[in-house]
């Protein structure tokens, strides 16, 4: 074998892991995948048409990813936070998200205010249509225009560090309220045009304000829907 030949199917494998881990991390935020669920390395596969050494690799990266964890004998599923773990990163999903409100109050255009102000209405719009339907796929538009929202405020404070800070904390946040969304899906009116209204506002301290109350809504009810006890015993496991 050349060392352009090992060169290439190097490559092919990096393209093919990074092709399953993107499958795969797609269907954990959709929800086809929820957690807790075992991960069978050998089904994955099958269906995927590949080795097992490119799904090992995307469940690598998944598990540093935090959406994914491994036991010995117990093997990989999808990771099940404890209500100690979720409260933690809704503390920092705070602070974060207070201050990307804040520079994003003093750094957005008005071109960029206006496009936050646009997507708010449409969220909103959303959120309505969600409370009398039960289509998944709109549940997934919804989890995922939310997330485009928060992550713009992230981009137009203009600090790349915060906003991949955000970002990372969010994808696990929201994916682990996402299996029980569809049980809290009544927002106030108007929830996130209201939030906007602060945060393209004129004043950095109420978009930080407006913006805690925003992160602190129906979390503790959240909270109460997530038991540990099926996760400490898989855990234990050896």
């Amino acid at each position: 074998m050349t060392l352009l030949t090992l060169s290439f199917d190097r490559a092919s494998q990096s393209s093919l892991s990074d092709t399953v881990y993107l499958l795969i991390r797609e269907r954990i935020l959709r929800g086809q995948l929820r957690p807790g669920e075992v991960l069978s390395r050998r089904r994955m596969a099958e269906e995927f048409g590949v080795s097992l050494v490119p799904v090992g690799e995307a469940l690598k990266r998944l598990e540093s990813d935090m959406l994914v964890e491994s036991r010995p004998r117990a093997g990989t599923r999808v990771r099940i936070p404890t209500p100690e773990e979720v409260r933690g990163r809704c503390i920092v999903r705070e602070a974060l998200e207070a201050q990307s409100a804040r520079l994003c109050c003093v750094q957005a255009t008005m071109r960029e205010r206006l496009d936050l102000r646009r997507m708010a209405e449409q969220l909103d719009t959303l959120y309505l249509r969600f409370q009398d339907d039960n289509d998944l796929e709109l549940q997934f538009v919804v989890h995922t225009h939310h997330f485009e929202l928060h992550m713009r405020i992230a981009e137009y404070a203009r600090c790349p560090a915060l906003q991949q800070a955000i970002e990372m904390n969010n994808v696990l946040v929201h994916n682990w309220f996402f299996d029980i969304a569809v049980e809290r899906r009544a927002l106030p009116l108007g929830f996130h045009s209201q939030l906007m209204q602060a945060v393209t506002g004129v004043d950095p301290l109420a978009a930080d304000q407006s913006m805690r109350a925003h992160v602190q809504y129906g979390v503790e009810e959240t909270l109460q829907k997530i038991l540990p006890s099926s996760t400490n015993n898989w855990r234990a496991r050896r």
